[in-house]
């Protein structure tokens, strides 16, 4: 495995203990401000972007279980011993293998709309049109939008996937992220966390028209994951927490501030 990288993070929040957000895949810390916002009231909130992408560094390599590392060197450098974790899609299986390798850094683990399984390839379209863009000749983000429009219809997919483009500091335009590292990898970031079990409290939050987490998951995560609990938040796709802010983050605040796992 490659050396652990030290990940940019973001915090905000006037409590004792922690909370960390892991974003999905081309995404960022700043996908979770939503979340963040209302945990702020009653932890520390630690954002953090995941290796090559946002503003934490690049490696030419990456796997859940790298990944996973990262966190914890991070976890290391803020001094934080043991924290809750939240995490979305990717995020959420860097989660996961955090919580089954290092259940000790791990009290409470929410993981919104992925399981713990390998899937099959999903992002290649996407992934072809990025790499297809020629941003030294790109002369704005709505000519970037337009781009893309054949390969990702979704206008809320698009701006959020032209989050990753920023000027270099001249008129050239660049990815924030390191794309060419993404693909070549992207078969690693497929994989299932590791089949350790964590026996802490679990919750699951799944959209209700998604199918990262189908109902055939169900008993292999409780297997892995016993004291868990899934909520289905009826209507919302796989960004759920950006579809339903205010369900998917009162879901969230109940869950961290449960006395028991009964939510």
């Amino acid at each position: 495995m490659p050396r652990a990288l030290s990940l940019h993070t973001e915090v905000s929040g006037d409590g004792d203990f922690p909370v960390i957000l892991l974003h999905g895949l081309f995404g960022s810390a700043s996908n979770l401000m939503s979340v963040a916002r209302v945990l702020a009231e009653d932890f520390k909130v630690v954002r953090m972007d995941l290796r090559n992408h946002g503003k934490s560094p690049h490696s030419d390599y990456m796997d859940i279980p790298s990944m996973a590392a990262d966190v914890l060197a991070t976890m290391d450098q803020l001094k934080i011993a043991k924290a809750h974790f939240l995490g979305h899609s990717l995020g959420g299986k860097v989660a996961m293998q955090v919580a089954v390798t290092h259940a000790e850094r791990v009290d409470r683990l929410i993981v919104a709309d992925i399981a713990p399984v390998r899937y099959g390839r999903g992002h290649d379209e996407i992934i072809t049109a990025l790499l297809g863009m020629d941003l030294r000749a790109l002369r704005s983000r709505e000519q970037a939008d337009e781009l893309l429009q054949k390969a990702v219809p979704e206008l809320a997919i698009r701006q959020f996937l032209l989050k990753n483009i920023a000027r270099d500091g001249k008129e050239a335009w660049m990815w924030r992220m390191n794309l060419p590292v993404i693909a070549e990898c992207y078969d690693n970031l497929r994989d299932a966390p590791s089949s350790e079990s964590f026996d802490g409290p679990t919750l699951f939050i799944r959209g209700g028209l998604s199918k990262y987490i189908r109902d055939e998951n169900r008993v292999p995560m409780q297997r892995q994951f016993p004291q868990m609990h899934m909520h289905t938040i009826d209507g919302a796709g796989h960004w759920l927490h950006a579809e339903y802010p205010q369900i998917f983050n009162s879901m969230v605040k109940d869950f961290l501030a449960a006395d028991n796992t009964e939510v």
